[in-house]
């Protein structure tokens, strides 16, 4: 029986495929739906405003020149916390989406020690045991997760301040904050690189919504058998056939 959270999502996954579109061409695989994709955006433009207008605030040294963009450092000041929120609030009902596919797997496990094989490129293809997200992604995953918390608690206590909760727990909060903003912002960069130069093909997935056929059988393998219902394996020995076949006429 669904639960609470899985109507939830499939009542919100419904709503938004009524209002946007998913374009899925052959060779394509459906990846995200309308509704993922969206929280995926708001999460990203509210991660980043409150990344920039932090950093006015917190390094005005050094990064003063953010703060016009908001309308100058008390408007920034105002604006942070509540850019945070909605950063927070995105970032929750995508975990929703995503609790169940970002339950760790002794699969994971598997892909965790095989990384130096799969980030060499010794392996051409992920382990076939490989779902809709791998370990990696859901390493980060876990970690925003901790970092939302990191930030809603600590975000409280500075913006309540010194009055409210003693300027110990303001100091400590500052830290913290910081520490897990900078955590944040590594492993997004290193998601920005992965979706886009790391693995080809990947961005599309959250703009129109597919992923070719070759990036399924590559990247996710069990992913790609669960929903076609062939070996990816073999999939990818066919299409290196044809491609070789192709050279040689």
């Amino acid at each position: 029986m669904p639960t609470a959270v899985e109507r939830f999502d499939d009542k919100a996954r419904a709503a938004f495929d009524r209002i946007g579109r998913n374009e899925v061409y052959q060779g394509e695989l459906q990846r995200h739906r309308v509704y993922t994709r969206f929280l995926h955006w708001m999460v990203a433009v509210f991660f980043f405003l409150s990344l920039f207008s932090g950093f006015g605030i917190y390094l005005p040294w050094l990064f003063r020149w953010f703060t016009p963009l908001f309308g100058g450092g008390p408007l920034s000041r105002a604006l942070h916390p509540w850019f945070g929120v909605l950063f927070v609030f995105f970032f929750a009902l995508q975990a929703l989406n995503w609790l169940k596919p970002m339950s760790w797997t002794k699969a994971d496990s598997a892909w965790m020690r095989r990384l130096r094989s799969t980030i060499s490129g010794e392996e051409k293809l992920d382990p076939p045991d490989t779902g809709f997200f791998n370990a990696g992604q859901k390493v980060q995953f876990w970690e925003i997760v901790i970092g939302c918390v990191v930030y809603l608690i600590t975000g409280i206590i500075l913006w309540a301040g010194a009055r409210t909760f003693g300027p110990i727990a303001v100091a400590f909060s500052y830290i913290l904050h910081d520490i897990s903003a900078i955590i944040m912002l590594g492993g997004i960069f290193i998601h920005m690189y992965l979706s886009t130069i790391g693995e080809p093909g990947t961005f599309q997935a959250m703009t129109r919504g597919a992923v070719s056929e070759a990036w399924a059988w590559t990247f996710h393998p069990a992913w790609y058998k669960e929903v076609t219902g062939r070996d990816p394996r073999r999939a990818y020995e066919e299409a290196r056939q044809r491609m070789e076949a192709g050279r040689s006429k």
